[in-house]
């Protein structure tokens, strides 16, 4: 066991812990973050992703002392206050772009990852940026007026 020091949605978190203990395992048990899912735990599905310093990266395999010096944003910690949801949060309600939810996650927090990157994203771009997440709902088309919607808001 290990001390670990963890920056997460903008907190320090001192966390007596093993060192390869996966980052989506404290997240989840440790901090009680409940956005990143446990779906494949093989970095396959992208219910797991958060972020890291602004990329999107996969939690479920990744040694939390990887992460100790970095910052770590996930899906509850996007919102600029508590009433207040990130432009990528509030266009995936305005566009109803989730149905069971389970890939919501993984969506939301590489769509962020994409705007982080640039916010003029055509169809190609974005489709190549979400092929990490695993969707079998059908509501890709919805997800992708989503983050048209997000990427245009950006702009204003």
């Amino acid at each position: 066991m290990s001390v670990i020091v963890l920056t997460v949605n903008g907190r320090k978190h001192r966390l007596n812990i093993d060192p390869a203990t996966p980052l989506l395992y404290v997240l989840r048990n440790q901090l009680a973050l409940n956005g990143p899912k446990f779906g494949c735990g093989m970095q396959q599905c992208g219910a797991c992703m958060v972020l890291i310093d602004g990329k999107a990266q996969y939690s479920c395999t990744m040694p939390v002392s990887l992460v100790e010096k970095k910052s770590v944003i996930t899906l509850e910690g996007l919102a600029s206050a508590e009433d207040v949801l990130h432009p990528v949060q509030q266009s995936f309600l305005d566009e109803q772009a989730a149905q069971c939810g389970y890939c919501l996650n993984g969506m939301v927090i590489s769509a962020v990852s994409l705007l982080n990157t640039s916010t003029h994203l055509d169809d190609l771009t974005i489709r190549k940026g979400m092929q990490h997440v695993l969707c079998r709902c059908g509501s890709q088309a919805r997800v992708l007026r989503a983050i048209k919607r997000a990427a245009s808001a950006s702009d204003k």
